[in-house]
């Protein structure tokens, strides 16, 4: 630097110290975006995430569906415990399709099975198929997590990003209207006819958007699911819900320590923060 340019910065420097002191003036500090991505995963093109309980908190809108429900018809029902129940015929569906039990059924038929045996062990009766079709799409309707559209928003700017659920395209395109979710596609289970953890889910990525399953990364809050992804090539993102099963039977939240992903986060918004969006 010439003697001219550096007299002309350390002017700059000393006008900007003095004026920083006067009010309604500030100067911020170095930009959060200065992190730096790991070198691993600078070729990472796409982003996609698990929804329910990493995007989503199902557990309080579903409880809160309910008790709404409830109230109006007079029903005394311990609706904690129904979200709990409803959440833990999750899996036992999913099962009966991947053990040939019942055909290829989407999620939200699966959710409309649980929800009719709820409804008989809670002896809840005198309901229109329209009113059960209506609860049953609860799972349409469920609220963000307060991070989540401003983290999605920010990594929609550096990365493709999709739902990667085991959900089918009808429910998540509802959900994405409900919530704002900016997704940039929509990859439902319908599209390949299995559900996660099957290796033909995670592949979905990469097949449609034409990429490397090196270039994609999971995002989840769930250990297996990050772990299973991984198995198949991708890239893998923890997120950490503590509150996702609100203490309840349905499970106990994920932990992660800094190494057992590609990356470790607090919320959405740290993810996209690490990874440089």
């Amino acid at each position: 630097m010439d003697r001219r340019a550096l007299l002309v910065a350390a002017g700059t420097r000393a006008i900007t110290k003095s004026l920083s002191g006067l009010p309604g003036l500030h100067f911020p500090g170095p930009s959060v975006h200065t992190l730096s991505v790991k070198p691993e995963l600078a070729n990472v093109k796409a982003c996609v995430f698990d929804t329910f309980g990493t995007v989503v908190d199902w557990r309080s809108s579903v409880i809160t569906d309910a008790a709404n429900r409830g109230n109006a018809k007079g029903l005394n029902v311990n609706w904690a415990e129904f979200a709990d129940h409803w959440r833990l015929g999750y899996k036992p569906a999913m099962d009966k399709v991947r053990n040939g039990e019942i055909p290829w059924t989407n999620l939200d038929e699966l959710q409309r099975m649980i929800l009719e045996d709820l409804l008989r062990q809670s002896r809840i009766d005198a309901l229109s198929d329209e009113e059960k079709i209506n609860w049953a799409h609860v799972w349409r309707r469920l609220t963000p997590w307060p991070d989540s559209v401003e983290g999605l928003t920010r990594l929609k700017k550096k990365y493709i990003i999709s739902p990667m659920s085991n959900g089918n395209v009808a429910m998540l395109t509802s959900l994405a209207k409900f919530g704002g979710l900016p997704w940039d596609l929509i990859l439902g289970t319908d599209l390949v006819k299995h559900y996660k953890p099957d290796r033909e889910m995670y592949m979905t990525a990469s097949f449609f958007l034409d990429l490397r399953p090196e270039e994609v990364m999971m995002c989840a809050a769930h250990r297996s699911d990050l772990q299973a992804a991984r198995n198949c090539g991708l890239r893998t993102g923890f997120i950490y819900r503590p509150a996702e099963y609100g203490g309840g039977p349905a499970g106990v939240a994920d932990k992660a320590e800094p190494d057992d992903f590609d990356v470790v986060s607090t919320s959405i918004i740290d993810l996209a923060e690490q990874m440089g969006a």
